[in-house]
């Protein structure tokens, strides 16, 4: 919040900038005329990638969970009409909407969000595509099969790549089939399968893994395999990402804009694809 008297040093501040927008006024400087810019003109700086797609679900109050509960509140503090600028409160879980999870989720003592090196941030993304078998079977999962299967037609996974798991589950984020639960509560969506983690962990050079879906690990998991082998590995994982479709299988360069909260277990995240 603004402290005593900040509201009103905003609207004086507002009250002289659309004074002079709209008058069209020119400030003079030692005799010289000098003209308001309408806007900042941006320096073009070279692209080496052709498009960027952003991969993060917006994230609304009743955005679905993994427990089944709320985690967003949003509170107005001030309104520009009368105060003179928007501000609101927000309440939220770590792990809500498209997400990180940071080492220290499923460890005593790992890397918080804020830790994560930034080098490990962007990355090349392989994205591994079994959002056919993900249609007939909820509860399928990627296998080491799905693996040998992406490197025979792409090659090796990238050295400290992110392997993306794309199951078309995104689609249903809006309905109840995102969490797809049962009768008895038990939840349905695809996952990675511990021995497919423990591989990349073991015999690839990967520093993340990201899912469509609510978790790492697949809906029907009793025991976040996945989670305990993974994170307290070092590495982090995404979860709820949106738009893989749109990315090819190789060639990719992911960017996690992850919370750089002291401490955090993870958090709502920003993440981009750039497409060469």
């Amino acid at each position: 919040m603004c402290p005593p008297g900040c509201l009103e040093m905003v609207r004086r501040r507002l009250n002289r900038r659309d004074f002079f927008k709209g008058s069209g006024i020119a400030l003079a400087a030692g005799g010289a005329s000098l003209a308001l810019p309408a806007s900042r003109p941006r320096a073009a700086e070279p692209r080496s990638f052709s498009s960027v797609v952003d991969l993060t679900h917006t994230l609304v109050e009743d955005f679905p969970t993994y427990f089944g509960d709320q985690q967003l509140s949003i509170e107005t503090l001030t309104t520009f009409d009368p105060d003179g600028l928007n501000m609101k409160r927000w309440t939220l879980h770590e792990h809500t909407g498209t997400h990180l999870d940071a080492p220290l989720h499923f460890s005593a003592d790992g890397a918080s969000a804020d830790e994560i090196p930034v080098e490990d941030l962007v990355v090349p993304l392989a994205v591994v595509d079994i959002a056919a078998r993900a249609a007939d079977d909820p509860d399928a999962q990627l296998t080491p099969d799905d693996i040998a299967g992406w490197e025979a037609e792409h090659g090796p996974l990238p050295e400290a790549c992110c392997v993306a798991l794309h199951s078309g589950w995104d689609r249903h984020v809006a309905t109840p089939m995102f969490r797809n639960a049962d009768e008895d509560g038990g939840m349905h969506f695809p996952g990675f399968h511990p021995e497919t983690t423990d591989m990349l962990a073991s015999e690839r050079s990967v520093v993340g893994i990201a899912v469509d879906t609510l978790s790492l690990d697949y809906g029907a998991s009793a025991d976040f395999a996945v989670h305990n082998e993974w994170l307290p590995s070092g590495r982090w994982g995404l979860e709820c990402v949106a738009s893989l479709s749109s990315l090819p299988a190789a060639g990719a360069t992911i960017i996690v804009g992850g919370p750089k909260i002291k401490g955090a277990t993870g958090g709502p995240s920003r993440i981009f694809a750039l497409v060469a």
